[in-house]
């Protein structure tokens, strides 16, 4: 809901709402999981939010104004495990990951990621083609089936937490998207835990 709506709903102003949304919005988010064990596999991938407030928004590839948001899950059980802190969507993966916190929180596990992670050694990446132009063997080829089917969780993962609209077109002040995400993220969990 946006405020024009919601105000009235509560018998206040829209502009008596905002302020009380900014208050309660981080209490009702919490870390999305707080227990997490080190065995755990983690994938990790990014997602472009439109986002409206240009201080923390750059234009990115789909030429809108969007932040890379960082997403973590676990491999088994699906659930949000980390986020990082949105970045300008003009940044590549590699650089996000690293500045935005999520690569302390995963800090001794081991994380699966995509091709766009280059850069970072302790991640496991699929095998890429030789440069010159030749084929993999047959056993890298496997592998990298086995880890698009793997990290295709994180995908699915993404859209569902898409589903929601707020972070289709995010309206609200960029300083917020953060505490939204983990709201969001904390709804996820609780929808694939019951």
């Amino acid at each position: 809901m946006t405020m024009r709506p919601l105000g009235p709903l509560f018998g206040v102003s829209h502009s008596a709402a905002h302020p009380v949304i900014d208050t309660v919005g981080p209490l009702l988010a919490p870390a999305p999981v707080r227990r997490r064990p080190k065995e755990q596999v983690a994938i990790v991938d990014g997602t472009l939010v439109p986002t409206r407030d240009h201080r923390l928004a750059a234009q990115s590839k789909n030429y809108r104004y969007s932040t890379n948001l960082q997403v973590a899950i676990d491999a088994n059980t699906r659930l949000v495990i980390a986020l990082g802190e949105p970045q300008p969507a003009n940044r590549n993966d590699t650089i996000v990951y690293r500045s935005s916190g999520i690569d302390r929180q995963l800090a001794g596990r081991a994380v699966m990621t995509d091709g766009g992670y280059r850069g970072n050694p302790e991640m496991i990446m699929p095998y890429r083609k030789p440069r010159d132009c030749g084929e993999l063997p047959q056993w890298k080829q496997d592998y990298n089936a086995g880890h698009r089917k793997v990290r295709a969780r994180v995908e699915h993962a993404l859209a569902r937490l898409k589903t929601y609209k707020i972070l289709r077109d995010y309206r609200r002040a960029g300083r917020t998207l953060a505490t939204t995400t983990s709201g969001i993220a904390h709804l996820h969990n609780i929808a694939l835990a019951s």
